[in-house]
């Protein structure tokens, strides 16, 4: 799956829960895999492969650091995942701004002819 064709597939990259309890995790601090698998009910190797699709989706990034693998944050995947909220969220409220303004309740005039 390109999760960096479609922003919103970032969010995907987010819907396992255990992904999302790794994705947490980092957002913490930096960390290299074995203590980003220490207390999840997954192995090692399996929190590997989440995070390779978390690198994938532009969510974390990984440095080395001697054997070591370090995974933290990427800005500018979470910024992108921002953006499309802002924009998705404007666009929502510019539709709904527009029923609004053209729906008007004819109950109020129907009203006031009942309480003559």
């Amino acid at each position: 799956m390109n999760y960096l064709s479609n922003p919103s597939m970032r969010f995907a990259a987010l819907a396992d829960p255990t992904r999302r309890q790794i994705f947490e995790r980092v957002a913490k601090r930096p960390a290299a895999v074995g203590v980003l698998a220490q207390g999840l009910p997954v192995s090692r190797p399996a929190v590997s492969q989440h995070l390779k699709v978390l690198k994938e989706a532009g969510l974390v990034t990984e440095t080395t650091e001697g054997t070591r693998h370090i995974y933290r944050l990427d800005p500018s995947g979470i910024a992108a995942m921002r953006d499309w909220l802002d924009e998705t969220w404007s666009e929502a409220l510019a539709a709904f701004k527009d029923f609004a303004d053209g729906h008007v309740d004819p109950q109020p005039e129907a009203k006031k002819e009942s309480e003559k």
